[in-house]
C-alpha cells in the first residue's frame, strides 16, 4: 500500500514537471499551455501587434497625399557676419591713458576709441622734424647751386648732385609724414598721445584692453577691440544628421525671437557645415538675416523654421490619428483580421485643416485608426 502511494506521488510530480517544462518552452516560442487541459495555444509576443475583440468600432482613415514644403524646427544663436567684423589694432606701442568706449557701444567710423601714450609716435614725430629740416636745407642748397651755375661758378655735375639731394630729402619727408599719419598722429599738432580710431561704423563685440594696460607692438598683441557691422547677422542653427537631407542651400527660413513670438523674420540658408559636432551629431546651418532695426544682438538664442523651395508629395493624416507614447509618435495600422500594428512615425508640420504631415513611417497605401487615443485606451482595458 505504501509503494502504491509513493508511485502515485511520483507520477504527479513527474507530470507537474513535464507541464512546467512544456509551458516554459512554449513561452519562448510564443505559445502557451493551459494547465487544466494541457492544450497549447498561440500567444502574441510582438508588443506592437494588438488584437482587438471588436475592431469594427474603430473607424479608419486613408492618408492624403499633398504637395508640401518641408518644415524643420531648430534652435540657434545669433552671431555677427564675420565678413563684416574688423579687428582694431594699434600700430604704435605704449600705455593706455584713456578708454573712450566700452563693449556693446555703437561707434562711427573715425571715432576715438582709446588714447595711448606712445613712444613709437614720439619717435615718428622726431623723424618727421628731422627730415623736414633736411628738406629745408636741401632746398636752400639747391637754390644756391642754381645761382652759382647761372654765373658759371660751378659745373653741371655739382648742380645735378644738389638736385638729387633735394629729391631724396623730399622723399624722406613724405615717408615720415605718412608714417605719422598711419600711426594716427597729426603733423600739425605734434603729440605723444596716440588716438586709436574706429576703422568702420558698427558695434563693439569684443574688448581686450583696460585702462593703464601696456600696448605692445603690432606683431605680438591681440586685437584691442573687434567692431562688427550688425546690419546683417547670422543665425547658426544645429540640425541633426537625420534632418540634414531635408535642408538645402538657398532654402528660405523664418527666425523667431523669444520676446516677439508673433513676429517672424525672413532669412536664407547660405551655408551647411560639412563637419558634425562630435557630441551632438549636429551640423551648423547658417542663415543670413537682415537686421535693419538692430533687434538681433550677438549671442541671442532664437528658433528657426526651414522651408524647402520645391514642394514635394507628402502623406498627411488627421491629428487625432496620432498618439504620443514613450517619447515617440504612433499610428495604428490594420494588420488583417482583428489585429492592428502600432507604427512609429516621424511628424512634419501641423496643417491648417487639422491634418499633420508625416515625414516617415507611413505610405499613402496604408490606413490608420482615426482616433488613436481612444484605440490605445481600449487596447489597455481589454
Amino acid at each position: 500500500m505504501k509503494n502504491k502511494h509513493c508511485c502515485t506521488w511520483r507520477s504527479a510530480a513527474l507530470c507537474g514537471a513535464l507541464l512546467w517544462l512544456l509551458s516554459t518552452l512554449a513561452g519562448c516560442s510564443g505559445k502557451k499551455v493551459e494547465p487544466e487541459s494541457g492544450k497549447t495555444i498561440e500567444t502574441n509576443t510582438d508588443p506592437n501587434l494588438i488584437t482587438m475583440r471588436e475592431p469594427g468600432q474603430f473607424p479608419l482613415s486613408t492618408p492624403q497625399v499633398r504637395k508640401l514644403s518641408d518644415e524643420i524646427h531648430v534652435n540657434g544663436v545669433i552671431n555677427p557676419d564675420v565678413n563684416k567684423e574688423v579687428p582694431v589694432l594699434s600700430l604704435g606701442g605704449g600705455r593706455v591713458v584713456a578708454i573712450k568706449v566700452k563693449l556693446g557701444d555703437y561707434v562711427t567710423k573715425g571715432q576715438t576709441l582709446l588714447l595711448i601714450d606712445s613712444p613709437d609716435l614720439s619717435a615718428a614725430f622726431a623723424d618727421y622734424q628731422k627730415f623736414k629740416a633736411d628738406d629745408q636745407l636741401a632746398q636752400k642748397q639747391l637754390a644756391r647751386a642754381q645761382l652759382l651755375y647761372s654765373k658759371g661758378a660751378i659745373a653741371l655735375a655739382d648742380l645735378e648732385m644738389s638736385e638729387d639731394s633735394t629729391t631724396k630729402a623730399k622723399t624722406d619727408l613724405q615717408a615720415a609724414i605718412q608714417h605719422v599719419q598711419v600711426m594716427g598722429g597729426d603733423i600739425n599738432n605734434p603729440s605723444v598721445i596716440l588716438p586709436l580710431r574706429a576703422p568702420i561704423s558698427g558695434t563693439i563685440v569684443e574688448q581686450n584692453i583696460t585702462g593703464g594696460t601696456g600696448v605692445r607692438s603690432l606683431d605680438n598683441q591681440p586685437n584691442l577691440f573687434t567692431i562688427a557691422d550688425l546690419s546683417t547677422v547670422w543665425a547658426l542653427c544645429d540640425v541633426y544628421q537625420d534632418m540634414l537631407p531635408r535642408v538645402r542651400l538657398g532654402d528660405m527660413a523664418e527666425v523667431f525671437l523669444p520676446g516677439f513670438p508673433q513676429e517672424k523674420f525672413p532669412g536664407k540658408v547660405i551655408n551647411i557645415s560639412e563637419v558634425l559636432d562630435a557630441t551632438t551629431r549636429a551640423a551648423k546651418v547658417r542663415i543670413e538675416l537682415p537686421n535693419p532695426k538692430r533687434m538681433f544682438r550677438a549671442g541671442m538664442y532664437v528658433t528657426a523654421v526651414f522651408h524647402s523651395r520645391i514642394p514635394e508629395n507628402r502623406v498627411a493624416v488627421p491629428a487625432a490619428a496620432i498618439v504620443h507614447l514613450h517619447d515617440k509618435d504612433w499610428v495604428f495600422v490594420p494588420a488583417g483580421g482583428n489585429q492592428f500594428r502600432r507604427t512609429a512615425v516621424q511628424l512634419g508640420a501641423d496643417l491648417k485643416d487639422g491634418y499633420v504631415e508625416i515625414i516617415a513611417g507611413l505610405t499613402s497605401d496604408d490606413k490608420v485608426v482615426t482616433n488613436a487615443l481612444q484605440f490605445s485606451s481600449a487596447s489597455e482595458e481589454q
